[in-house]
């Protein structure tokens, strides 16, 4: 931190992220997308958009993956942070439009029907457990990762573009380039 400068130490850091899924998204192999959007504050600093490696057998196991995958990310960005000696304050929050896998988070009890998905279990558990993560409910509206998992209206796809902070890219660049003589090089 740069110590000169008191308004840094004051200023507090937030780590949250949107995870998704579609499930049986792809119609030759029924697989899903996982897809995540991690934000630092309201600024995004990792994303993913990929094939699951198996078939989901439900709609929260395959969202589950999504968090699984998100709280992966989140875990190696937390580790590089403490690296570089900056602080994250509060708890990271996953945020997922799916009843089912966010309830499956914060209920520490095995159910028998994930029992497939253990791995992913017992690591998002014990993240939420050590309360280095925390899993909230979002409604499917506000689901940012949905413009990644499946084809929105052009309002909500727009409205999504903008909270995540892409910009039209037809909008970025304009002007021209001079020649070397147009600018007093010869």
């Amino acid at each position: 931190m740069i110590k000169e400068t008191p308004a840094v130490e004051k200023y507090t850091i937030k780590l949250h992220t949107f995870a998704d899924a579609d499930w049986t998204g792809d119609p030759d192999d029924r697989r899903s997308t996982t897809a995540y959007v991690i934000f630092l504050d309201s600024t995004p600093i990792s994303w993913s958009l990929k094939k699951q490696h198996t078939v989901a057998r439900s709609t929260t196991e395959a969202e589950y993956h999504a968090i699984a995958s998100s709280a992966a990310e989140l875990n190696w960005i937390g580790h590089l942070m403490s690296e570089l000696q900056i602080q994250v304050p509060s708890t990271p929050v996953i945020y997922c439009d799916n009843v089912g896998a966010t309830y499956v988070c914060a209920n520490p009890i095995f159910h028998s029907r994930m029992k497939h998905v253990a791995i992913d279990f017992f690591f998002v558990q014990d993240q939420v457990a050590r309360q280095q993560l925390r899993i909230s409910h979002v409604h499917t509206n506000d689901q940012l990762a949905d413009s990644l998992t499946k084809p929105l209206a052009q309002r909500q796809f727009l409205d999504h573009r903008s909270k995540i902070g892409i910009l039209d890219g037809s909008s970025i660049l304009r002007g021209h380039v001079s020649s070397r003589d147009s600018i007093g090089h010869k």
